[in-house]
């Protein structure tokens, strides 16, 4: 018997991809990163479309809370609550203007807290052009400072006109207490005439508003004495 080698079979070559293979996976890649670049888009605009819904929400509750105290402060000047409903028109042009979605809504808004700000300037003014927007210690000087010279001008006046007497001495009693009559009467005047916006707090300058009611009364107080004492 003749030997033969025996034949050993070597390792299998992969079988290699060829044309349409490539094109396929090509294909795949491409959809998938579109299907991707889809769905990432998708969820960034529903995070903006949740986020200027949310902010809606909280301009509209800014909004009404400026327009409550409006509202009433217009009744209280008479205006007639119908006046202060809108009108079809008005409700159908609005509703046009917000049918851009949850962001035209939040302009929208955004304009009427602008309307409403420029409405709180025009109230707190009404009547006291200006004056409501000076600074606390001059402006409430112009409510302080006269009800502070009523009494004092009212005690000078009665000495000038009995002279040493009873009436003026009653008339020295009578104003022990009314520096602080004034300081009451300037407090509630202030908060009348110089209504803040809702944000805002009123100052009244309590100490500086004390002094200016003080200081006329002990004045003439320590002057009549004087006047009346024997020469």
């Amino acid at each position: 018997m003749t030997g033969t080698a025996a034949i050993v079979p070597g390792p299998r070559t992969p079988a290699v991809e060829g044309e349409p293979g490539e094109a396929a996976w090509a294909d795949y890649v491409a959809t998938a990163r579109q299907l991707d670049g889809v769905r990432r888009a998708a969820a960034t605009a529903a995070g903006e479309q949740a986020r200027s819904v949310a902010a809606a929400r909280e301009e509209l509750a800014g909004v009404r809370e400026r327009l409550a105290p409006q509202q009433a402060r217009l009744r209280e000047l008479g205006v007639p609550a119908i006046s202060l409903v809108p009108t079809p028109p008005e409700v159908t042009e609005s509703a046009r203007t917000m049918a851009g979605g949850p962001a035209a809504v939040l302009a929208g808004l955004r304009s009427a807290r602008d309307w409403a700000e420029a409405a709180d300037d025009t109230l707190a003014a009404r009547g006291l052009p200006r004056l409501a927007r000076w600074p606390a210690r001059p402006r409430n000087l112009l409510v302080y400072g006269p009800l502070a010279l009523v009494f004092p001008l009212l005690q000078l006046m009665v000495f000038l006109a009995t002279g040493t007497g009873p009436v003026s001495v009653g008339a020295l009693v009578l104003g022990l207490p009314m520096p602080a009559v004034a300081f009451m009467a300037g407090w509630l005047a202030i908060g009348r005439l110089f209504r803040p916006r809702p944000e805002d707090r009123l100052d009244r300058t309590p100490r500086f508003g004390a002094l200016v009611c003080l200081i006329p009364a002990l004045l003439m107080t320590a002057g009549l004495v004087l006047a009346m004492l024997p020469g």
